[in-house]
């Protein structure tokens, strides 16, 4: 990490700025997120005003004027930071000038005992402990030799991907980037309550869930009485678009169609949708696995189910008690059929039959 050195902002502009960061201290009073766009894809960053109160204050400051649009990553390491935030990076004909910009606006605060992935951290000019200002970098490995150095005032919540993606570009022998990926726009918001997390049963019962196939629309009511966490986990999947561009997998007429599994999505999952990836405790019950019904697939393990799941296309006694049934098909059962009767060798389509989305909605 080499941070550009000010060349240009003097100690009068920078106490004005320090006087609106002070005004601003404080007024952060619920979690709040970064969302950045940029012209390789989004990410959100969880700030953090309770460990860096300037720095937040300011930054968001300067998201909220339209400071960041224009503005583009100029210091890369690939797979190990971006750099960005510089106002003077809005001018490509100012490369040579990139990274001495915007600093000299914040007072110093808490620096952190260690750099891990994810970190979003204040550029400072060496030796100047209160230069920090509009840029920042993002650490995309765990940074040992950068511990006790830098404020980290924000986390990577969502759009790993996109950071990584960023950090390819290419650079010349100083680091900087020879190609321009720009912040388009920088929302700070409110940070969203998780959905799914908290809500008792009967609140889960309000819900349903659409799923939107290549073959048209299954509408899937659900069980929380019976498999609460079942339920619970496939909202949360769900909502996060875990289940968007898969396909299934799976056709046995007479018995299931299957999909969910992630091997089977046309895009990795991110990060955070891995993250939610877990094994379920089975939730067995009495519901009888007759055709409609949607149950969780898992392997030998009763503990193993993930993410992959089946509808049934007819009784199916030997799955009674032993696989978990959450839900049950109440509009599209002709989609169901439609698919069941696709061309396969095996029990594998010869053509892939996609689970586009599955959203979630109250009844």
């Amino acid at each position: 990490m080499r941070p550009g050195v000010n060349r240009s902002v003097g100690w009068l502009v920078a106490a004005a700025a320090a006087m609106l960061v002070d005004a601003a201290v404080g007024a952060q009073t619920v979690p709040m997120q970064a969302v950045v766009e940029t012209s390789l894809g989004t990410f959100i960053v969880d700030l953090t005003p309770e460990v860096a109160p300037g720095h937040v204050a300011y930054f968001s400051k300067l998201a909220r004027d339209g400071a960041y649009e224009g503005t583009t990553f100029h210091r890369i390491v690939k797979y190990g930071m971006v750099q960005g935030g510089d106002p003077i990076s809005k001018d490509p004909a100012k490369r040579s000038l990139y990274g001495t910009g915007g600093q000299n606006a914040v007072k110093a605060e808490a620096r952190a005992a260690i750099m891990t992935r994810g970190s979003v951290a204040a550029v400072l000019v060496p030796g100047r402990p209160d230069s920090a200002g509009a840029q920042f970098f993002v650490a995309l490995a765990d940074q040992p030799a950068l511990g006790g150095q830098y404020t980290v005032f924000g986390q990577i919540s969502d759009g790993m991907e996109v950071l990584q993606k960023i950090s390819e570009t290419p650079v010349d022998s100083s680091g900087v980037a020879t190609e321009r990926v720009e912040i388009t726009h920088v929302t700070i918001r409110d940070k969203p309550a998780e959905r799914f997390v908290t809500e008792s049963a009967a609140q889960l019962a309000g819900y349903r869930a659409i799923l939107d196939t290549s073959f048209g629309p299954i509408t899937v009511e659900f069980f929380p009485d019976k498999a609460p966490e079942h339920v619970r986990q496939f909202m949360r999947l769900a909502d996060a678009g875990v289940y968007t561009g898969m396909a299934f997998h799976r056709v046995a007429p007479g018995f299931v169609i299957q999909t969910g599994a992630l091997n089977t999505k046309s895009a990795p999952p991110t990060e955070r949708q891995q993250k939610l990836v877990r094994n379920l405790q089975p939730e067995f019950n009495d519901t009888k696995h007759v055709k409609g019904i949607v149950s969780m697939a898992r392997g030998d393990d009763p503990a193993s189910a993930q993410t992959s799941f089946f509808i049934c296309t007819g009784t199916s006694t030997a799955l009674d008690g032993v696989y978990t049934a959450f839900g049950r098909v109440v509009d599209g059962m002709s989609v169901v059929e439609a698919i069941e009767k696709v061309a396969r060798t095996g029990e594998a389509p010869n053509e892939r039959v996609e689970l586009r989305t599955v959203r979630v909605e109250a009844k």
